[in-house]
C-alpha cells in the first residue's frame, strides 16, 4: 500500500520527538481520564451474567490489565522511549480484542481507551490513522458476527477519535503557550540585565572619566601653582561628581533614571573644560522632540567621555538638529573607530527610537560621532 497517505504517516513518524513533557497537574493528568474506567465495569457484570468458568476469569484479567495499563499510559507514556509507547498501544488493543472475541464483537467498543492512548502518544497521523482503523475494525466485526454493522459503537469510536484529536490539539498549544510565557520571562531578564549593564557603562564610563580629568586638574594645580582654593574648588567638583554619580547608579539599579538633554549639555561643557578642550555647545534644545532627548543625552554622554579619554583633542563641536546630534573633535589618536559597549549600547538606544549611529574618522582628522533619527 502507498501512496501519499502512507507517506505523511511515515514521515510523522520520523519527525516524531523524544519525549520531553513534565506534568504540572498529575492528579487532573490520571483521575480525570482514570474516572471513565467505569464503564469497563459492564463488560465484567456480562462475563459472569452471560458466561462462567474460564471466559469469566479471563474477562477479568483483560479488563484489570487494560485499566492498569491505560492508566500507565497516561500518567507516565510521554515520559517513556518510542518504543514503549507503541508496545503500551499495542497491548491496549489486544485486551479489547480479546475481550470481544470472547463474549460479543460490539465488545470492540472498549478500543475508546486505546485510541486516546494512540492519539496521545503516537504522531498525529499515526493517532488519527488508529482510530479510523479501529472504527472500521468494529464495523466490520459486528457486521459478520451480527449480519449488520453496529454503527451505534462505530460512532463512539469516531467520535471519541476526533474529540481527541481537538483535545491534544488544545494541550499542544496550552504547553506551547506555557513554554511562550517562560521564554518571555527570560527575555525580560536578559533586557534588565542588558539595560542595567549599559546604563552603569554610560554612568560610570562618563561619572570616572570626569572624576579622574579634575583630580587630575587638581594635580597640576598644586604642583604648579600651589593655588590652595582653586585647588580646594576641583576637590569640591569631584565630592559633588562622587556623589551624583552614586545617586545615579542607585537611580539606574532601580530603573528610575532619566537623562536630560540640557543637563548633559552642561555636564560636557564642564567636562570638556577640565580636561582643557574648547568645545563649541547647542543653546538650546527646545527644538529636539521630547523622545528624542534621552537617547541623544546619552550619546552625547559617550561622545564625549570618548573624546577626553582617547581623541587628544584640542577642540570640540556638538552640533543638534531636531533629528540629530553630531560630536567632532580634531584629535590626533591613530586608534581605529571602535564598537565597543558603548557605542553597541548607542545603537540599541537608538534602534528602539528608529535612528541609526555612525562613527568615522572626520576629514581633517579627529573622529565624527552621529546619531540620525529617519523622519517618521
Amino acid at each position: 500500500m502507498t501512496g501519499p497517505y502512507v507517506m505523511d504517516v511515515t514521515e510523522s513518524f520520523r519527525s516524531w520527538p523524544e519525549p520531553q513533557f513534565s506534568y504540572r497537574r498529575p492528579l487532573a493528568v490520571v483521575l480525570i481520564p482514570g474516572a471513565f474506567l467505569f464503564f469497563l465495569a459492564e463488560a465484567v457484570v456480562d462475563a459472569f451474567r452471560l458466561h462462567s468458568g474460564w471466559v469469566s476469569a479471563g474477562v477479568v484479567i483483560c479488563v484489570v490489565v487494560y485499566a492498569a495499563t491505560y492508566l500507565f499510559a497516561i500518567w507516565q507514556g510521554l515520559r517513556v522511549s518510542r518504543v514503549s509507547r507503541v508496545l503500551l498501544v499495542l497491548v491496549l488493543t489486544v485486551c479489547p480484542v480479546a475481550i470481544a472475541s470472547m463474549m460479543n464483537a460490539s465488545d470492540l467498543t472498549y478500543l475508546t481507551y486505546a485510541i486516546v492512548t494512540a492519539l496521545l502518544l503516537l504522531p498525529p497521523v499515526a493517532g488519527t490513522v488508529y482510530g479510523v482503523a479501529a472504527t472500521l475494525a468494529e464495523l466490520m466485526a459486528t457486521n459478520i458476527a451480527h449480519g449488520a454493522p453496529d454503527w451505534r459503537g462505530g460512532l463512539v469510536l469516531i467520535v471519541m477519535t476526533v474529540a481527541m484529536l481537538s483535545v491534544r490539539g488544545f494541550a499542544r498549544q496550552t504547553d506551547e503557550l506555557a513554554l511562550a510565557r517562560e521564554e518571555i520571562k527570560m527575555l525580560a531578564v536578559a533586557e534588565e540585565r542588558a539595560r542595567v549593564a549599559r546604563d552603569l557603562h554610560d554612568v560610570l564610563g562618563h561619572s570616572l572619566t570626569t572624576i579622574t580629568v579634575k583630580a587630575g586638574l587638581t594635580r597640576r594645580i598644586l604642583e604648579s601653582s600651589g593655588d590652595v582654593e582653586r585647588a580646594l574648588e576641583q576637590v569640591h567638583d569631584v565630592e559633588r561628581l562622587s556623589r551624583l554619580a552614586l545617586t545615579e547608579i542607585r537611580a539606574t539599579v532601580s530603573g528610575y533614571r532619566k537623562v536630560s538633554l540640557p543637563a548633559e549639555i552642561a555636564g560636557a561643557k564642564a567636562a570638556l573644560t577640565a580636561a582643557g578642550i574648547s568645545a563649541e555647545l547647542p543653546q538650546a534644545v527646545d527644538d529636539v522632540p521630547g523622545e528624542l532627548q534621552e537617547p541623544f543625552g546619552y550619546v552625547l554622554r559617550e561622545g564625549v567621555t570618548n573624546v577626553i579619554r582617547h581623541s587628544g583633542a584640542s577642540r570640540c563641536w556638538i552640533r543638534l538638529g531636531q533629528s540629530w546630534i553630531e560630536i567632532t573633535d580634531n584629535g590626533t589618536s591613530k586608534s581605529t573607530v571602535d564598537s565597543g559597549n558603548g557605542l553597541s549600547g548607542l545603537r540599541e538606544r537608538l534602534a528602539k527610537v528608529g535612528g541609526r549611529l555612525t562613527a568615522a574618522r572626520g576629514g581633517e582628522g579627529g573622529f565624527v560621532l552621529r546619531a540620525e533619527v529617519s523622519a517618521s
